[in-house]
């Protein structure tokens, strides 16, 4: 696991789209690029990326963002994204991407770490009911 270099570009934009793929949706090119230098930048309210690698060939990715919660003092961790290639799914890397989100979570002082996932998303979901605890919760979207 490393964090995510400007060279990563390409791999990384392959990755994304596969991942907005398996959720049935697009984005615009021009959001490629942005949300890309969100991830190199800074500012503490952008997302960061880690790319998960094999023999030096990046095979996942994930982004995650620290904000703040009414609910508590410190900070909690949002995991917007997480995706592995088809051909390593079930070695390992899922559980490694997260797990580094946990360790970067420990080391910004933020105790919570949340993610949401789509209820067919079965294989993943597996995955989270070892290394998670699913809430009640249900979300919306603004119509």
């Amino acid at each position: 696991m490393r964090p995510l270099r400007a060279s990563d570009k390409d791999q990384w934009a392959r990755m994304w789209k596969a991942y907005l793929a398996f959720y049935e949706t697009t984005r615009p090119p021009e959001l490629y690029d942005l949300y890309f230098q969100r991830l190199l930048g800074d500012d503490p309210q952008d997302y960061n990326g880690l790319i998960a690698e094999i023999d030096g060939a990046p095979v996942g990715l994930t982004h995650y963002l620290f904000h703040r919660h009414g609910w508590s003092v410190e900070n909690t961790c949002y995991l917007q994204d997480l995706y592995a290639d088809p051909q390593v799914r079930g070695k390992g890397v899922g559980r490694a991407l997260i797990e580094a989100v946990y360790d970067a979570a420990d080391a910004a002082g933020a105790p919570s770490v949340y993610w949401l996932t789509q209820d067919f998303n079965e294989t993943a979901r597996r995955l989270y009911d070892r290394i998670g605890i699913q809430t009640p919760f249900i979300k919306y979207n603004r119509r």
